[in-house]
């Protein structure tokens, strides 16, 4: 019991930053109907920007986690501006593929930068361990998954509350009935691929902390997939919920099944949870159900 305790504790803990990452895919698809499958190295360009912060050029950790979202905000800007805007009314295959072809070029220009070798932090939390019970949760996992869950609140609260984030549900729900009340619907969109980009780079940042930074993390990017697709592509609460059953079957997978098939479970697992609940809920189990007329 306590062993299962153990991989379910861990499993809510690396949800919950693997929603954070998803959050990434859902804002940027919620205003702009675009699925961005550079999110991975989104997160992968904010680790390195914190490794060169803080490593590098030794600034404590509250400057560079600053310079971080400056650093994300500005790379979704320039993404969007320079890119995403020339391809508006294009198909979405179109649009697809030049995402994937971005994150090869983001991979590319990481490898030029940073070289291939891998990156470590500095500690960025305490070291002890957190103790519950008879439970010992690493520090790094704990209080990634307190630094991901604040961030997913903040950007709910803003989505929910503030008047940018209801310009941008607007925008999302119709762009032709926003844009006939005065909202700015390419403002909207350069603003979800700036908020994307920020909540993709604190995960990497996160991610980053436990494990190290190389050009490959990105890859992360697709294994964060099925969360998104199991909550919804357009549910901020989609994206939690599903981070965190994607995170307890992985590890619940590893735990059990690991060691009875000699590895490659922990990785299968969560598709196999993705094609059964799809063949239940083809949208996610938030998603908006969208009727198609032929």
């Amino acid at each position: 019991m306590e062993f299962f305790l153990l991989l379910l504790t861990s499993g809510i803990a690396v949800g919950g930053v693997y929603a954070l990452i998803a959050l990434g895919f859902v804002l940027i698809y919620k205003a702009t109907s675009i699925i961005n499958f550079a999110t991975g190295e989104f997160m992968m360009i904010g680790a390195y920007i914190f490794y060169t912060c803080s490593v590098l050029v030794g600034m404590p950790a509250i400057p560079s986690f600053i310079v971080v979202m400056a650093g994300a905000g500005l790379l979704g800007l320039l993404v969007e501006r320079t890119i995403l805007r020339h391809m508006l009314g294009q198909p979405t295959i179109s649009i697809v593929m030049v995402t994937i072809g971005l994150s090869s070029i983001l991979t590319g220009v990481a490898e030029m930068i940073w070289t291939s070798d891998f990156k470590s932090f500095p500690p960025l939390f305490p070291r002890a361990p957190i103790i519950v019970g008879d439970l010992i949760i690493r520090s790094n996992l704990f209080w990634g998954f307190v630094v991901a869950m604040t961030t997913v609140a903040i950007f709910a609260l803003i989505f929910k509350y503030a008047k940018v984030g209801v310009a941008m549900r607007a925008t999302a729900g119709d762009q032709m009935a926003s844009f006939s009340m005065g909202i700015n619907v390419r403002s909207m969109f350069t603003l979800a691929w700036i908020f994307g980009a920020i909540a993709a780079s604190i995960g990497g940042l996160i991610i980053g902390n436990i494990g190290g930074v190389q050009p490959n993390l990105g890859g992360i990017g697709l294994k964060i997939f099925p969360v998104v697709i199991l909550g919804g592509l357009d549910s901020i609460g989609g994206a939690v919920l599903g981070g965190f059953i994607v995170g307890i079957v992985e590890n619940l997978a590893g735990g059990y099944l690991d060691p009875l098939v000699g590895g490659g479970a922990k990785n299968v697992a969560p598709f196999v949870v993705l094609v059964l609940i799809l063949m239940v809920r083809p949208y996610g189990l938030f998603g908006r159900k969208e009727i198609e007329r032929l």
